[in-house]
């Protein structure tokens, strides 16, 4: 009864996929989750940030309906009553997933694993006494990660949080600094300032989303900054002083100090690896130097017959990239011959207004690995259906080889930019070239025909601009 093909240390979306793929090839599968089925992702991330930021683009439709004629008075918004039903449809998606593993009969053990050997888990189920072992041939550690705090500002759960208490609160701030401007960051702020609060974003690094092409950094930058976001950029944290209320940072960079006074801090740093109270010194795990369990492209770990997927890594830490982790290790596992990841080609999306996806190298990027390149941009102000809805602000930027058309990378900034991003993800997979995404057909009016021109802009073809 207690022996597994594969047992699954996390439910996240790289857990339970690689359960459910696992179990469609035959293999008898265990998947252990010590909180809730669906991980950070379902039940503190993705899908209930996404959820508030519908909410924040209904407000923002509403602030901006004089432009359609539309006008109203006494506009009401309960920003309670968004975290509420931002709560429901976590619970009917973790419901869905509850019901996918039993379909694929896989086995569910809610409590903590600890590995004893390559081969052995002990098992601490909620509620249950009595301690349990499970054998398997095969462990894949799917623990995901935790948010990163400063040593200078203390986790507290009321002043000082991270993202995932914030997805709980209901009393909205007055004023909120956001410790850091990647997307966790920028998210945040949309939804806050749609809401009414005075929103101030901190960011170490020189720009916002500084893993992003500099001219998309700049243009979100230039547009959180126009809704009456502050922004500062190049700044770190000197001092902070901190109640049960309030708080008052002074922040400098090699010019200039400044003292902000707010009510709450989200700090949103980064991430940390889950790997405390796993046993993974009883098998000798291999870490990197940052704390995330060391995998080759199979996402095998140095101790044969266990493997980790998602963000336990820090390959990239993506939802999808972790099911796409889950079905390789699962189909390997089963004897299949699948495809390694290509990271670079992953896209990847953030969700503020305007939206921002990508994929592939930005412009430095790609010069500095000595690519010759050819850019074309193309604005969504010069598109028809941008225009019809009144979402002009952003633009397409292809990344490409000058002699031969390869697509290197796509960069893009607007209203829905993140429904587009694997149009250019499938023609890069199939090695499609920037004339061919020119020859292709788009639908009239469409803000996907910016693809079209900004591939055509390449080779200085694109017919709207």
């Amino acid at each position: 009864m207690n022996d597994y093909d594969l047992t699954i240390i996390g439910s996240g979306p790289g857990g339970y996929v690689c359960a459910i793929r696992a179990a469609q090839l035959g293999l008898k599968v265990c998947i252990v989750e010590k909180d809730n089925v669906g991980g950070v992702c379902l039940n503190w991330g993705c899908i209930p940030s996404k959820a508030l930021l519908r909410n924040a683009e209904i407000l923002d439709l509403f602030q901006h309906a004089a432009s359609f004629g539309i006008s109203y008075e006494n506009l009401k918004s309960d920003y309670g009553h968004a975290i509420d039903r931002s709560r429901s449809i976590v619970d009917q998606l973790t419901r869905g997933i509850a019901s996918l593993l039993r379909k694929n009969q896989v086995t569910y053990i809610n409590g903590s694993a600890e590995i004893l050997d390559k081969n052995t888990i002990m098992i601490s189920e909620k509620n249950v006494t009595e301690k349990k072992e499970i054998h398997s041939t095969n462990i894949v550690i799917a623990t995901g990660a935790t948010p990163k705090s400063l040593p200078s500002l203390p986790l507290d759960n009321n002043t000082v949080v991270t993202s995932k208490e914030a997805l709980f609160e209901k009393k909205l701030p007055a004023h909120i600094v956001i410790i850091g401007g990647g997307a966790t960051g920028v998210e945040f702020a949309f939804i806050y300032r749609k809401y009414g609060v005075d929103v101030t974003i901190i960011e170490a690094m020189p720009s916002i989303l500084p893993n992003e092409d500099s001219d998309i950094s700049e243009a979100l930058k230039k547009s959180l900054t126009e809704q009456g976001i502050s922004i500062f950029t190049d700044f770190r944290i000197t001092n902070a002083d901190i109640t049960d209320n309030s708080a008052n940072l002074t922040i400098s960079n090699s010019s200039e100090e400044k003292v902000l006074s707010c009510d709450k801090i989200l700090v949103a740093i980064g991430a940390s690896a889950n790997i405390q109270s796993l046993g993974l010194e009883n098998i000798d795990i291999q870490t990197t130097t940052n704390g995330f369990i060391e995998v080759d492209d199979y996402m095998s770990t140095n101790v044969k017959g266990i493997y980790a997927i998602g963000d336990v890594t820090g390959k990239l830490l993506l939802a999808h990239v972790a099911s796409a982790q889950g079905v390789l290790v699962a189909e390997t596992i089963a004897g299949l011959d699948s495809p390694k990841i290509d990271y670079v080609s992953v896209p990847r999306a953030v969700y503020c207004q305007p939206q921002v996806a990508s994929l592939g190298l930005s412009e430095k990027e790609a010069v500095d690995q000595g690519y010759d390149v050819k850019i074309g941009v193309f604005p969504l102000s010069a598109n028809g259906k941008a225009l019809a809805t009144e979402h002009r602000n952003g633009f397409v930027k292809i990344v490409s080889d000058s002699e031969i058309g390869d697509i290197l990378g796509v960069h893009m900034i607007g209203h829905e930019v993140t429904e587009l991003i694997s149009h250019i993800a499938m023609t890069k997979l199939l090695e499609g070239t920037t004339q061919e995404l020119g020859w292709l057909i788009h639908p009239h009016p469409t803000i996907s025909e910016t693809i079209k021109e900004a591939a055509l802009a390449t080779e200085k073809q694109a017919i709207h601009i």
